[in-house]
């Protein structure tokens, strides 16, 4: 006997009706190649050009941004960086929102910002999306993952390995899966 219950239809998805990636599809074809060719190979260490690329694809991007090999980002358009942070190797910007990074933010090695997911109470799977938003001295740890409509808040950390469903206060790190507060981050003055 089959379950009588409904089931996902992926044939009737149809991401017209939920996204929309901000850019025309030329556009996105050339990010496409520039990210595959610059941003997300590890043979392209060169660090300088990267955040001119960005603001070229419409990043708004501050001074002292270090973007390092094996970093990728969807949609450059959709993301604003202030001055004086780094992203580190193999780190995924999945910004089919709005992603904000504020000032002296740190972007871990092979961190996640993921900001879309799929209604699975819905037959047809749609899209939906959120903003993130990473505000001044936040860190997002190594492996870590922060999901979408997330906000670290001035300088909390999230600790490696671990996952940010809702917001973090500042000043206060995280850990686990899902990410809970485990102490107060206190910065020593130089």
């Amino acid at each position: 006997m089959t379950d009588p219950r409904p089931r996902v239809d992926l044939s009737r998805f149809d991401n017209s009706k939920t996204f929309h990636p901000g850019a025309g599809v030329v556009k996105r074809t050339l990010w496409f190649f520039v990210n595959a060719i610059i941003f997300q190979n590890p043979a392209f260490p060169f660090r300088s050009p990267k955040p001119a690329l960005l603001r070229l694809f419409g990043a708004r991007v501050g001074k002292g941004v270090v973007i390092h090999p094996s970093v990728n980002i969807k949609f450059p358009w959709k993301l604003t960086i202030g001055d004086h942070s780094w992203i580190g190797q193999h780190a995924w910007l999945d910004n089919l929102d709005q992603l904000t990074i504020g000032n002296n933010v740190v972007i871990s090695q092979g961190a996640m910002i993921i900001q879309g997911s799929h209604d699975y109470k819905k037959i047809d799977y749609p899209t939906y999306t959120g903003p993130v938003v990473l505000e001044d001295g936040s860190w997002v740890g190594a492996g870590a993952m922060v999901t979408l409509g997330v906000t670290l808040r001035s300088h909390a950390v999230l600790a490696a390995g671990s996952v940010a469903t809702k917001d973090l206060e500042a000043y206060t790190i995280y850990q686990g899966v899902p990410a809970v507060a485990v102490r107060e981050r206190i910065i020593a003055s130089a």
